[in-house]
């Protein structure tokens, strides 16, 4: 661990890693290793901000993309079938990792993971 890492919020040295982030227990403020100024590589390759499918191609919003495996969709019987194309994404900032809003004709507005998607 580094001995020199200090919170940025209140500057206490009692700070542990937690996954990828670091957490101080004092403040209870979260924060992530990479910005910290790391100058190696990013060991994350979402740490970019871009939003990749299953193949690594760059999203963007108004892509078309197809679904790559059956998904169950939570709650219902209902599945989307592989194969599925769903046109004019939107990419949102997801915490649980259904990063893609969109609307599939016949189940209406749902959230999909990218990884279980190809662009179009």
């Amino acid at each position: 661990m580094d001995q020199d890492l200090k919170c940025p919020k209140c500057g206490s040295e009692h700070v542990y890693p937690d996954g990828s982030l670091w957490v101080c227990p004092e403040c209870a403020h979260e924060w992530s290793q990479q910005s910290e100024g790391s100058a190696g590589p990013s060991e994350n390759p979402d740490a970019s901000g871009e939003i990749r499918d299953a193949n690594g191609n760059v999203l963007a919003d108004g892509d078309s993309v197809t679904v790559i495996k059956d998904l169950k969709i939570k709650g219902t019987s209902s599945v989307v079938k592989s194969g599925t194309k769903v046109k004019n994404i939107r990419l949102v900032d997801a915490t649980d990792g259904h990063d893609i809003a969109c609307k599939i004709a016949g189940i209406g507005a749902m959230n999909l993971k990218s990884e279980f998607v190809r662009k179009a």
